[in-house]
């Protein structure tokens, strides 16, 4: 039979393709290391020795607390080639959270950049299932450095694997609490490069890719390995805080074709981009999720960047976008249509399909749905009913088919009766010149019943004088009864590292 371990088709078929001399990946700080695919091809072969040579048995997990570094390819595909479970896990989490993850995921052996160690190392002692940690850099004591551990390691073959086999875990962001362990097989990583990578991104082997969101997130190990590696394209990899100032560096110095950000990062380019003007680039498209791109900024990128923005929707159960616009088609406002291969539908209370107009949960169905969640079999069975992925997003189809998001079921409330979304209410507090983020959640009033509340931050030098009163400009956008009673300006949002908003945080007030 063919062997379907992932690492064949997107790591050594291009030295039989004659790629091995091109460059997969090339870093954009520190030493400017790079990778062609043929060093990757040798070695992830030679890490897939040095586990099986330090006992890692097959199946067993592999986690990784690893920065943007040319190291993570490395790690991740020489798992798959061993048979291993690589976990990738964000590397912005505190050590109680680190804790929790080894021991959910039993974990034999980590990988940790050596940056990260200070975070990592109370989360490592008491471990009872690590046999050994990997440091990439100086390693401390009672660890290993990342170059002794693969030192004369013999390259191994991928061992085969059916299609259908577990390949890789991620944990979910943990945008509404504990991040859960998410099972992907390794037929997941191609039908997600088939279908958005190559139908909706359409992506060359010409194409250099620059993605900020971290490899360790979903939509980052879509952008900067499976989408370029399945073409044989480059990536640029960054490992530091990508700031304006950083993500213009990087722009005017490696010439990336492609860029994948979140809205996040877009709205402060654009304010950045407003006070200096736009750095000379080569993007020719930009894609864009995590949350719904505000069609403000959407549309004011655009003019400044002359390069759409693809803006779609995706989940760590899906593994990347499955909703989405298209190039030359982007309605900003909305997150348009289904990616080819992917089925979608919007249900009520009932799960009994909405019409037009009305607002109902999105649910998902594809080639790329996990296996369900890792010691979550309760939460398994609520999410993924049969072939059919449930996401928590509520959306309303409009006239002409695409969707409009309007908030995760569990933010949305009713007003007077009558659901708001909190997402349509942020839309409008954005449009005002003055505000750069806003947040909205439900809050009790004095008569305890919920009614809108809107955190903001201000774009830079402005007052809340500047501001003036955003009730009454929400009111003339959106309606009467859905602006927010109470305007708290405050200096940033709490965030995941994927750049999710934590509105449960704003609900308990923190």
């Amino acid at each position: 039979m063919t062997n379907g371990n992932a690492a064949v088709y997107f790591v050594d078929r291009h030295l039989e393709e004659g790629r091995g001399g091109k460059t997969a990946f090339r870093e954009a700080d520190g030493a400017q290391r790079s990778l062609t695919y043929a060093d990757l091809a040798e070695q992830s072969g030679r890490f897939a020795g040095a586990l099986e040579r330090h006992g890692v048995r097959r199946e067993e997990r592999v986690a990784m607390i690893v920065r943007d570094q040319i190291e993570f390819p490395v790690v991740f595909w020489g798992a798959l080639k061993a048979g291993a479970i690589p976990v990738p896990l964000n590397t912005l989490l505190s050590a109680q959270v680190y804790e929790e993850i080894l021991n959910d995921s039993r974990a034999s052996l980590l990988v940790v950049s050596e940056q990260l160690w200070d975070t990592v190392k109370p989360a490592v002692q008491g471990n009872r299932y690590l046999r050994a940690v990997v440091v990439i850099g100086d390693a401390p004591e009672g660890t290993i450095g990342f170059e002794d551990f693969v030192q004369d390691a013999e390259p191994v073959e991928a061992v085969e694997a059916h299609d259908d086999e577990m390949a890789f875990w991620l944990y979910s962001s943990g945008s509404t609490g504990t991040p859960k362990g998410v099972r992907h097989v390794h037929s997941s990583l191609k039908a997600t490069s088939d279908t958005f990578g190559q139908q909706v991104l359409g992506i060359r082997e010409e194409d250099t890719m620059f993605s900020v969101a971290k490899m360790f997130f979903a939509y980052g190990l879509g952008n900067a390995m499976t989408f370029p590696m399945a073409v044989g394209a480059t990536t640029v990899i960054f490992g530091g805080r990508p700031t304006p100032d950083a993500v213009f560096d990087i722009m005017a110095r490696e010439r990336p074709t492609l860029f994948c950000g979140v809205p996040t990062l877009y709205a402060a380019l654009v304010a950045e981009q407003a006070k200096r003007g736009t750095p000379e680039h080569c993007v020719r498209l930009c894609t864009s999720a995590g949350e719904a791109l505000p069609r403000e900024i959407g549309e004011r990128f655009e003019r400044l960047w002359g390069a759409e923005i693809v803006d779609g929707v995706g989940s760590t159960e899906m593994l990347h976008i499955f909703l989405s616009n298209r190039p030359g088609d982007c309605v900003y406002g909305t997150s348009g249509l289904a990616v080819p291969g992917y089925e979608v539908r919007l249900v009520d209370e009932h799960d009994e399909d909405v019409g037009e107009g009305a607002v109902g949960e999105l649910l998902v169905r594809g080639p790329s749905s996990a296996d369900g969640y890792w010691n979550r079999r309760h939460k398994s069975r609520s999410t993924f009913e049969g072939h059919w992925t449930r996401t928590g997003d509520k959306y309303e189809r409009n006239a002409d088919g695409r969707l409009v998001y309007c908030g995760r079921t569990d933010d949305m409330f009713k007003v007077s009766g009558i659901w708001v979304s909190p997402f349509e209410v942020e839309q409008a507090l954005i449009d005002h010149p003055a505000v750069l983020e806003a947040a909205v959640v439900p809050w009790m009033d004095d008569q305890q019943l919920e009614k809108p509340k809107a955190y903001v931050v201000l774009q830079a030098g402005k007052t809340a004088g500047d501001a003036g009163d955003l009730k009454d400009f929400v009111k003339e956008k959106i309606g009467m009864w859905k602006y927010p009673r109470w305007v708290e300006f405050v200096e940033e949002l709490p965030k995941t590292a994927t750049g999710k908003i934590q509105r449960f945080k704003l609900r308990q007030g923190v």
